[in-house]
């Protein structure tokens, strides 16, 4: 009897081991670091959506700016990230915290910084930007977003190479940005803002990139995905479908203008995992929720 009580009570020891050590054990929670940019808001509620319609996971998002992104993957404070800028915009970040996150690699191909002018504007390089009526029509202003972005640093970089000692970054937000840049284009007045691609700027504007000959932007970048060390022994669903996440720059867009048009990035990012289901069974092929 004791040797039939001792081996019972060694089986469920070892049912309990399992249960916990399992491929995500008990831990469905998950949380997801973003920056509030148009692109980013979009990817982020997609894999969110994914993650717990079709995975069972609870997810938590953790809107912060750029640095405080990459440093929450780097310390554990946050799972993951959509939303890496490589190789130029997020650079700095990379070379600070790359020993201490994971690089699952690219999930959107294409994308592009720079400034950002509508194209009745007559000027076609950031060095027309020294032109005394340019400067004069544009009070001497860019509009940017957030302090701390790749690139808002691009961006004063290329104040000191093209020399726009005149002129000033002015800080805000990336809905800020897109509203002015809205207002001034509706009013067809002259406007020179940071921009970046995909954004649905570009599908509801006639806008340019104005030339950077001096190459401070970069030329075109990948969006990487970033998970914290130990992911994949938490969570392998998880890390699984991350690992996998991919889309195209239209994808993107169409999310992005859903949400511009009225629908919460919440229903937008249901709206699109639900008509794409081809893509999506794709990511999850095979993964256990």
């Amino acid at each position: 009897m004791k040797k039939w009580n001792l081996l019972l009570t060694m089986l469920l020891i070892a049912a309990v081991i399992a249960g916990c050590s399992g491929k995500d054990g008990d831990n469905k929670s998950i949380k997801l670091a973003y920056v509030a940019w148009d692109s980013e808001i979009a990817s982020t509620n997609v894999v969110k959506e994914v993650l717990e319609s079709k995975l069972g996971y609870k997810v938590e998002m953790l809107q912060v700016d750029a640095g405080p992104m990459w440093a929450g993957i780097a310390d554990g404070s946050a799972d993951a990230m959509v939303a890496a800028w490589l190789p130029s915009t997020h650079a700095s970040y990379l070379e600070q915290y790359s020993s201490k996150v994971e690089d699952l690699g690219v999930n959107l191909d294409g994308t592009r910084i720079g400034l950002v002018v509508p194209a009745y504007m007559d000027i076609k390089s950031i060095e027309d930007l020294n032109q005394p009526e340019t400067a004069s029509s544009l009070k001497k202003q860019i509009i940017g977003i957030e302090p701390g972005a790749g690139i808002m640093m691009a961006t004063e970089q290329a104040f000191q190479d093209y020399e726009l000692k005149d002129y000033k970054l002015v800080e805000s937000s990336s809905a800020a940005m897109a509203q002015e840049l809205q207002k001034a284009y509706d009013n067809q007045e002259p406007i020179v803002v940071t921009g970046w691609t995909p954004h649905w700027k570009f599908a509801k504007m006639d806008l340019k990139y104005l030339d950077d000959p001096k190459g401070v932007y970069g030329g075109d970048e990948q969006i990487h995905t970033m998970v914290r060390k130990g992911l994949k022994d938490d969570m392998e669903s998880a890390y699984t479908f991350l690992d996998r996440f991919q889309w195209e720059a239209s994808d993107m867009e169409s999310v992005m203008v859903a949400i511009r048009e009225g629908k919460s990035p919440e229903e937008a990012a249901k709206d699109w995992v639900n008509s794409h289901s081809d893509k999506v069974d794709a990511w999850i092929k095979g993964i256990e929720s």
